[in-house]
């Protein structure tokens, strides 16, 4: 999710679900331990618990990584050996790690010696011409060898030669059952599925065979799903019962952020799917498409587009 799960993006997050966590785009070791540290990892409180996704492959560069991360106050720290980007395949990290689950488990005991916080994985089920009946089996036992605390895994291959990003996150078929059989084998190993879950119903359905669903896509498009995720999910209410008092709960930190010379639309562009199928939901995205990108624009900006939108709760949206 790199450039979409940014800070803002977090903090819009939390306030649709309190109990979900969160996780940041995927940031290399050489931008964490050479870059501005707190533009790149510093984040609000209230996204607790929020999880640092690493893009790596030298074990000790990942473990100094892991210990400014754990520093900085993140509860989780996840190793990325599923991203099938260009830029991070010429970087020797991502899903072309899935090559190499020796290297990778070095790389996974290097962070657990570093941190006392959870140190994970994510990953694909195969890249290329794997058979991901013994590729995955194999990084998963490696990595669990290693200390990994949980898996999470994207239910499809990874095609490094011949698809495009894109490409990878549609054409390679899913197949969740290879995940549901990785947690029958290592039942004591927490186990995440993920890859394209469009809802909390379909994430009911996997939690019935694996022990969480991490949700992408569907999270960030229509960020609308998230308010139902404490009620269906952990049986406890939402933080804001419509999308209006959650947008509305955001205005002191917005306020906030632009005081500090934040652009509003730089944290409204992460607002453009949650109004999804709502009356006036359209005049809202016009609204800010128009007026959020213009020099100086505030809070009146913001409010201006949600009296744009009827009100729709939690229980209408699940619906």
């Amino acid at each position: 999710m790199m450039d979409w799960t940014d800070r803002h993006c977090r903090v819009f997050h939390r306030h649709l679900t309190r109990r979900a966590l969160l996780y940041t785009e995927m940031l290399t070791t050489g931008a964490i331990i050479h870059g501005d540290r707190e533009r790149l990892l510093g984040f609000d409180a209230c996204e607790n618990p929020v999880a640092l996704q690493l893009g790596g492959s030298d074990p000790s560069e990942l473990a100094q990584a892991a210990r400014i991360g754990e520093a900085f106050g993140y509860d989780e720290i996840n190793l990325n050996v599923g991203c099938p980007s260009d830029r991070v395949k010429d970087g020797r990290f991502g899903a072309c790690l899935m090559a190499e689950p020796e290297l990778v488990a070095r790389c996974v005991d290097a962070m657990k010696r570093a941190v006392a916080v959870p140190v994970t994985v994510k990953c694909r089920i195969g890249i290329d011409d794997q058979d991901p009946e013994v590729a995955l089996d194999t990084l998963a036992h490696a990595v669990v060898a290693a200390g990994c605390d949980a898996l999470i895994v994207h239910a499809r291959k990874a095609w490094l030669n011949g698809l495009s990003p894109k490409e990878n996150r549609d054409i390679p078929p899913l197949d969740y059952e290879r995940v549901y059989r990785l947690k029958r084998a290592m039942p004591d190993v927490p186990v995440i599925i993920n890859g394209g879950i469009p809802g909390i119903d379909e994430a009911k359905a996997h939690l019935e065979h694996v022990d969480g669903v991490m949700l992408g896509r569907a999270a960030y498009q229509e960020p609308w799903r998230l308010l139902s995720v404490d009620s269906d999910i952990f049986g406890e209410a939402a933080p804001h019962a419509t999308m209006q008092d959650a947008l509305e709960a955001m205005m002191p930190y917005i306020e906030a952020q632009l005081a500090r010379g934040t652009r509003l639309h730089a944290i409204t562009r992460h607002f453009v799917g949650a109004f999804h199928a709502v009356p006036g939901a359209r005049a809202f995205r016009r609204h800010l498409a128009e007026q959020g990108v213009k020099p100086g624009a505030g809070l009146d900006v913001l409010r201006d587009a949600i009296a744009r939108v009827a009100v729709r709760a939690p229980a209408e949206a699940a619906a």
